[in-house]
Order: structure tokens, then C-alpha cells, then sequence
């Protein structure tokens, strides 16, 4: 390492000890350790993606596996949620890209830590966000879009059991609304239906922000044309 360069950071250490910190419940340790990260150099995003977002796939795969209870889960997303808040505080956003996104998940699904994440990447590269939450009923969401529309609409779903309300969702959007507005679809469930971007006709993007936000600018592309 060059005199004057910062340490590189050692990320699957790091997850580690955030994983470790966040199943205890100590909300103040994990902020600790992510401020700890900055100070030696660490970006906003990078801490998005190679912790935060990690640790809640790992989540996941604790409680599927049956290996932690659904009180320790909920208790640990609590803990990464306002760990985005914290981390979303000392970002610097990039200049406007005069794009406007609204993010949902789909009705019945609960789980909003893909969406929130997603819409975290989103501002922070300057668009204009609309974040809509959890469980957002089909109609309200159609009510809303009438009128506020956004360039694009982004639909999350985490879980497989809610891919039925996304198929809703893309039908009833573009039955009221035309088929103008582009739709990206993400989240957990969509790589367990392979072929559903392209049976629904929607656009997809990988995990990453420069993916995500390379396919929102893709999508206002394409409706220009």
C-alpha cells in the first residue's frame, strides 16, 4: 500500500462481524462497526452491498434453515434497516439525473428490505425517488401512478408465494395505464421463476447499483423511443 492511501477494507470480515452484532441485538455496535469502515475508507455503497445487503441474504437463509426464530429475524432486519438510515445520512447523492422512480412491493408482501435498499442505490446516483413500502395494495398503488406517474415503476417481491400479486400488479398497471410506463421487477423471488421477466415483458436488473441503475436509464430510454 502506498504512503497516504487508505487501508483496504476486509469485507467478508467485516460481514462477519456484523452478522455477529446484528443476531445479538446490538444496534449501537453495528453502527459502531460501520463507522468504524468509513473512517478507514469504506464507501457508502460498499457497505450497502458487501455487508448490509449480504447479511440479509444470510438472514434469510438462517431462518429458512430453521436456524434462528422469526423473533430474531424481525429483530435483526430492524437493525439493518436503520442501519441504511444511518448509512443513507453520511452519503453525498450524486448530481439529479431528472428520473423518477416509484418503488413498491407488491400487495401481501412484507418483506421490504430489497426495496428499500433499491430505492437507497437509486437516490443516491440522483434520481428521484417515490418509495411506497411494504404491502402496497394494488389499487392504491394504481390511484397513485395516475396521479404522480413516475419515468419508471420498480415492483419488489421477496417471497415466491407473492409472484401471483406481481402478475396482478403488471397486468393492472398497464390495463389502466398503457403500456408506456416501463415496469423493472426484483427481488429474492424473481430468480426462483425463471423465463418470468420475459413472460411478463418487464425489465430486470442485477444486484448491484451500477446494474440497477443502468437498467432504470435503459427503461426511460426505451419508452423515448
Amino acid at each position: 500500500m502506498e504512503r497516504g492511501q487508505p487501508p483496504e477494507i476486509d469485507f467478508p470480515r467485516l460481514l462477519a462481524s456484523y452478522g455477529a452484532v446484528q443476531l445479538a441485538g446490538n444496534l449501537r455496535g453495528v453502527l459502531r462497526l460501520l463507522d468504524e469502515a468509513l473512517e478507514k475508507g469504506a464507501s457508502v455503497t460498499e457497505l450497502q452491498c458487501h455487508v448490509i445487503q449480504v447479511a440479509q441474504r444470510e438472514l434469510g437463509r438462517l431462518w429458512q434453515g430453521n436456524l434462528i426464530g422469526i423473533a430474531q429475524e424481525h429483530r435483526a432486519t430492524a437493525i439493518s434497516q436503520v442501519a441504511l438510515a444511518h448509512l443513507f445520512s453520511r452519503a453525498q447523492p450524486a448530481p439529479p439525473q431528472g428520473v423518477s422512480v416509484a418503488v413498491a412491493c407488491v400487495e401481501g408482501e412484507l418483506h421490504e428490505m430489497a426495496a428499500r435498499l433499491l430505492s437507497d442505490f437509486l437516490e443516491l446516483a440522483g434520481f428521484t425517488v417515490m418509495y411506497l413500502g411494504a404491502n402496497l395494495p394494488t389499487d392504491s398503488l394504481l390511484s397513485l401512478l395516475e396521479q404522480e406517474p413516475p419515468d419508471v415503476l420498480a415492483l419488489s417481491v421477496t417471497m415466491v408465494f407473492n409472484i401471483p400479486a406481481l402478475r396482478r400488479a403488471v397486468a393492472e398497471v398497464r390495463g389502466r395505464l398503457g403500456p408506456g410506463l416501463p415496469i423493472l421487477i426484483g427481488g429474492p423471488a424473481i430468480d426462483d421463476i425463471p423465463g418470468l421477466v420475459a413472460e411478463l415483458g418487464v425489465g430486470s436488473s442485477g444486484p448491484a447499483p451500477a446494474q440497477l441503475e443502468a437498467a432504470v436509464l435503459r427503461a426511460v430510454e426505451q419508452r423515448l423511443h
